[in-house]
């Protein structure tokens, strides 16, 4: 299939859509009642509108619930056939003064237009002290998650996997894999655009990223089509600080870990008129320590291979990331913002390792330098139109650099003497360029239409060649020819997508399809596994939510998305991480298909909001990744042992399905919990046909104690679990942890002082069980140096003020249909 008549196709389908959803939602009849009730919430310091509001009409006589709906992206609401009366208007949203305004319809006046209603912000007066009231650290829509980073003081110190490590939805372990619901495969977005953070993209890393330059995290557990397709676990979109106010603001932040940990920070910005400068500075230099132990056995050749092995390590990282940009106000109406981020990585990973092979001493030394810089450039257009609310245009456009070579060298010593060294050298050099056009057209005030086009294009050429120490001259090593590759990679994404949003009373609707070409080849080069692939998919989405009484919601969501393998997951040559074991591409590996299905209801009862989903994912075509026995190079290998090799394979189907549940409740009013956790069944379809399918069930919890004992001192607890979870040859047995972390406001609200310990208990390790063919069994422990205790001073210009501690109390709802 061409690349035009696919393309041609995808807008033929989306052509579709934009003509018949509108008239199949239209079709919906709310009820009956000549009134209606409009209005705008503004937010009363500075007239910005207040999205995602609860808005209920409630009966004059006895304030019984009559219809009840959400504010739109742009602060309006409509509730309409309502009948003729006397009522209350209520309105609710997070860290604002609850609203209430009669209102009185009669066949003179039907229609009551409210205008603009402007909320007063949350003030609590705690020994004398005001603090204004602000967004809880965890708010909880039904769509979505959006965790407010500063609020969460377990991430100090940190970088983005500290955040996700206390997100709701999401678990992180030991070697930095962010995971949903037991799914790795998801998409990370910085500031809603592509990030190398997920399927081993281009960009930015996670590890990269300071948890002082994240404002806050969205995690949508369903996207709607509006969304890139990939990641069959959801989407996590990272959203950096930016300052607006006038003049000079700023944050500076140095903090000091114990056993070799250092990072700063610094941020600053200059508004005036029309144009905003902005730049940021932030270094890391850490060294963690671990341990790990093997215990393998292997049935070759009628005999029968044990190894034990004892191993310590160290990985030393140094990070240099920069950002600055330029901010310029065209018009009221339209800005431009440029946008250019350096990032240099500079890893040295060291490890010894102590074996035990059929009662033969050996000992392995391991050094890893990796080498890696990138360069982001962007550029972002909104255009807005005052005499049309909602109405919205948004282009950018990006481009990343980056350049890399990482090293693994080792040698094997044995009782009697030390082989020679050898190292694998693997470079990368990847460039990838992106745009993509967003538009959102309201209809009228209960409905909207949104489209979008974008394009992403990706070429990498690398080398990846085998070097063996030279026994003469011991300083020097020769290239192994047969043994070294180069390789071509070449991926090239279009995509399009259509949505309709419509409210109608207590129902909304939104229905969109997205349409995705793809075209990816590779080859390596003087090997074998060349590949080309072109396919086009088309990924519908739709949601449904019902407002209940009682500031409740109901909501249902269906989408359709996959999972793309990447480049080292289909190029053909081995990376080794040691001497035993190693990692090979497939180039018959195909994409994987997900069907996700949520149901999710909503409460808030006072100061207390309580979410709960049901969800069910189906995949099909899996991509399962196993280990299996490379008997060939076992016997090539003699006194260094068993080999085995890592691959992903497609096979069978796997299912996920299960509970979901947050609890945000205040038990006092300098004391917060927040609780959520899920309890969820696996499947996994079996290798061949003589092995049974295998099924747990497994899930995670997390609570988070939240403290104000204090007016300037907050504190919080944080306690994680993970149960054991199942793979396709073995499983993952559970771990879990508990963070104390404190923040001490000073010098009138210019610096806080923080202090956090992570897994203050050492209890965290990641422990695997493996089985597979020729009599393959395996335990493995790695134990990284979880318990770090942080000391930060923050500093903070201008008109930046420290997070306020007192949190008002969530209100239910918010988040609409994202995008």
């Amino acid at each position: 299939m061409n690349f035009s008549s696919a393309f041609s196709r995808a807008l033929r389908c989306l052509g579709l859509l934009v003509t018949l959803l509108p008239l199949g939602l239209r079709a919906q009849n709310p009820g009956a009642g000549p009134g209606s009730v409009a209005g705008t919430l503004l937010d009363n310091s500075n007239g910005q509108p207040l999205p995602f509001a609860n808005v209920v009409l409630l009966r004059a006589q006895d304030s019984t619930f009559v219809e009840g709906t959400q504010t739109t992206e742009n602060g309006t609401f409509t509730l309409d056939k309502v009948a003729l009366g006397n009522y209350l208007v209520r309105a609710t949203v997070l860290g604002y003064q609850p609203l209430r305004r009669p209102v009185s319809l009669t066949a003179a006046g039907p229609a009551a237009k409210l205008g603009s209603l402007k909320l007063l912000s949350t003030t609590t007066q705690l020994a004398g002290v005001t603090v204004q009231g602000e967004r809880a650290a965890v708010v909880d829509n039904l769509d979505k998650k959006v965790i407010n980073v500063e609020k969460d003081l377990s991430s100090v110190g940190g970088t983005a996997v500290n955040v996700l490590q206390n997100v709701p939805s999401v678990s992180v372990d030991q070697s930095g894999t962010v995971s949903m619901r037991g799914s790795s495969n998801i998409t990370v977005l910085i500031d809603g655009k592509p990030s190398g953070a997920a399927n081993g993209g281009t960009g930015t890393r996670l590890e990269q990223i300071p948890a002082s330059a994240i404002e806050k995290v969205e995690v949508v557990t369903n996207p709607s089509a509006r969304y890139d397709a990939a990641g069959s676990g959801g989407v996590i979109n990272i959203i950096l600080k930016k300052q607006r106010k006038d003049g000079w603001n700023g944050q500076a932040t140095a903090n000091l870990g114990t056993a070799d940990k250092y990072n700063t920070s610094l941020s600053l910005n200059r508004r005036r008129g029309k144009v905003n400068v902005f730049g940021s500075y932030n270094a890391r230099d850490d060294r963690y320590r671990q341990q790990n132990n093997v215990d393998q056995t292997v049935v070759l050749d009628n005999q029968t291979i044990l190894l034990h092995q004892e191993g310590r390590g160290q990985r030393h990282n140094s990070n240099h990331e920069g950002r600055v940009g330029l901010d310029y106000t065209i018009s009221p109406e339209q800005s431009l913002t440029f946008t250019a981020e350096p990032q240099v990585n500079r890893g040295r990973n060291t490890a010894s390792q102590q074996a035990i092979l059929n009662g033969e001493a050996q000992q392995n030394t391991q050094r890893v330098p990796e080498n890696v810089n990138t360069l982001d450039l962007s550029t972002d257009y909104r255009r807005t139109w005052a005499k049309h609310k909602g109405r919205e245009l948004t282009a950018n456009l990006g481009y990343t650099n980056l350049w890399a070579d990482v090293m693994v060298a080792q040698q094997l010593t044995t009782a009697s003497q030390a082989e020679p060294e050898w190292q694998q050298d693997l470079g990368v050099r990847l460039k990838a360029a992106y745009g993509q056009v967003d538009y959102t057209h309201p209809l009228d005030s209960v409905s909207r239409f949104d489209m979008g086009l974008k394009g992403q294009w990706q070429t990498n050429h690398g080398t990846d060649d085998y070097l063996v120490q030279n026994t003469d001259q011991p300083w020097s090593y020769t290239r192994i020819a047969d043994r070294s590759v180069a390789y071509t990679f070449q991926e090239y994404l279009q995509a399009g997508y259509a949505t309709y949003q419509l409210q109608r009373g207590k129902w909304s609707y939104q229905g969109g399809v997205r349409a995705e070409y793809t075209h990816t080849q590779g080859n390596v080069v003087g090997g074998q596994g060349a590949f080309n692939l072109n396919y086009l998919n088309l990924f519908p989405s739709a949601t449904v939510v019902r407002t209940l009484p009682g500031d409740q919601r109901l909501q249902l969501s269906y989408a359709r998305r996959l999972n793309r393998p990447n480049f080292m997951q289909l190029l053909a040559f081995p990376l080794y991480q040691d001497q035993r074991s190693y990692r090979l591409g497939d180039p018959s590996l195909r994409p994987e298909y997900i069907n996700a299905f949520e149901v999710g209801h909503q409460v808030s009862m006072g100061g207390a909001s309580l979410n709960t989903t049901v969800f069910f994912r189906q995949t099909n075509n899996a991509i399962q990744r196993i280990r299996e026995v490379d008997e060939e190079a076992t016997r090539l290998n003699g006194a260094a042992g068993v080999v085995t090799a890592e691959r992903n394979r497609n096979f069978g189907q796997t299912q996920s399905y299960g509970l979901e549940m947050s609890l945000n409740q205040p038990l006092a009013k300098w004391w917060r919990l927040t609780a959520s956790g899920s309890l969820f069944r696996n499947s996994v379809t079996a290798l061949a046909n003589t092995e049974a399918s295998r099924r747990n069930l497994t899930g995670t919890a997390r609570l988070m104690n939240s403290f104000t004992p204090l007016p300037k001192l907050d504190v919080q607890v944080t306690g994680t679990y993970r149960a054991a979870v199942i793979t396709p040859q073995g499983r993952l047995l559970p771990q879990g942890g508990i963070d104390v972390a404190l923040r001490q406001k000073l010098f009138n609200d210019r610096g806080a002082l923080t202090l956090r310990v992570s897994d203050i208990l050492n209890t965290q390790r990641q422990r695997i069980e493996a089985f597979g063919d020729n009599g393959f069994r395996a335990t493995y422990l790695n134990k990284y140096e979880t318990r770090v205790g942080y000391l930060g001073f923050s500093w903070y210009f201008g008109s930046n003020k420290p997070p306020k501690k007192i949190e008002s109390a969530p209100q239910g709802g918010g988040g609409g249909f994202g995008g």
